[in-house]
């Protein structure tokens, strides 16, 4: 004889395999079907006035208590893992978290800057990314990677761009870019989400130097920021390769000054040029130099090498003397470089020496 029940809303006795037990009570499969719901997370069936519900999500009390929250602006019921925190701890969805917070700031935006790194030469990158969209859940992700650690890494926009981001550092020491900054793991996680950068064709990538990079008077920064502008005019073809950047690129975004004969020349023409910010060394800026030349990128030894291109830039402005910068080759330039990814990327862009190598595309 089957074992059977009695069901606890209806009160007609059913056998018990055709029953269901809900929250210690046995119901009979129709008043199961009417009254009660499954939780979507952990599948057991709980009376649907016990259960929390919204347009997308039936869950049990303890699994909703476990595993979820409710949007603060919204109400709707989110999973803690894809849940935003402000500092109150207060929860926002996707969606709501867009609206609600500020996380990529206006064009204009600067921070209190932190200084990372020991010594006076600092850069700061802005690197631009396109086409994964304008939204602040894709750059809370791209934040919390960058400043896991320290404050490294803002955001703002940018009218050049169509649906993208500009990831701006604060100024840090060559060595703190390369070995602190996770700029790794920034990338492959702007890759992941759908952004582009080299092959966007609207974003660049540009480095501050700070001014004290170049000398602590103003008579050494303006000597140094000539013999600068003297050598990226002077080499104008080679960089021009370097940068990844087309010619009409470089005329819209990073135009050049044309060179003089001197690098005290090369300054007065640059200073009377009144070509304002877009120049491939820009010098509208108070405390900082910005190389503009270069095109942005999402590959890692590129984004090292350029770095270290600078840095190889300021150390021949601030240590040689005109008549030297003057006096030089491309290939004496060459010599004093020694970086492993620099070395790669030269040799990428047939401005090392002519031999083949290995290369990937860039994103």
């Amino acid at each position: 004889m089957k074992e059977t029940r009695i069901c606890a809303n209806c009160g007609a006795e059913h056998p018990i395999d055709q029953m269901f037990e809900v929250e210690g009570d046995w119901l009979c499969e129709d008043c199961a079907d009417r009254l009660t719901v499954i939780c979507d997370h952990c599948a057991e069936r709980v009376y649907e006035e016990n259960a929390v519900e919204d347009d997308t999500h039936t869950l049990c009390d303890h699994c909703f208590d476990e595993y979820y929250v409710r949007c603060e602006d919204c109400n709707r019921i989110i999973h803690r893992d894809r849940a935003y925190w402000d500092n109150d701890d207060n929860a926002y969805c996707a969606s709501c978290w867009d609206e609600h917070c500020n996380i990529i700031h206006e064009y204009n935006y600067t921070p209190d800057l932190v200084f990372h790194g020991k010594g006076l030469r600092h850069f700061g990158v802005e690197l631009e990314i396109d086409d994964g969209g304008t939204v602040n859940s894709n750059a809370q992700k791209l934040l919390d990677i960058a400043n896991k650690d320290a404050e490294n890494l803002y955001i703002k926009t940018d009218g050049s761009l169509d649906e993208g981001l500009k990831l701006v550092t604060h100024p840090m020491t060559l060595e703190y870019h390369l070995n602190e900054m996770p700029w790794a793991e920034v990338l492959h996680k702007a890759q992941s989400m759908g952004y582009l950068s080299h092959a966007a064709g609207t974003c660049g990538l540009h480095v501050h130097i700070s001014r004290l990079a170049f000398g602590c008077t103003y008579e050494q920064q303006e000597a140094a920021i000539a013999r600068l502008l003297y050598f990226v005019e002077k080499f104008w073809a080679e960089l021009l390769r370097f940068s990844r950047r087309t010619q009409s690129q470089m005329n819209r975004w990073a135009a050049r000054y044309g060179i003089r004969l001197t690098p005290s020349e090369q300054m007065n023409h640059a200073k009377n040029s009144c070509a304002g910010r877009y120049t491939a060394v820009n010098l509208t800026n108070a405390d900082t130099v910005e190389i503009r030349m270069f095109r942005g990128t999402l590959k890692l030894n590129t984004l090292k090498a350029t770095l270290q291109m600078v840095n190889h830039l300021v150390e021949v402005a601030v240590s040689m003397s005109d008549s030297q910068v003057q006096d030089m080759s491309w290939f004496d330039f060459l010599d004093d470089i020694t970086e492993p990814e620099l070395i790669q990327y030269l040799k990428e862009r047939r401005l090392y020496v002519n031999e083949p190598v290995n290369t990937s595309e860039e994103e």
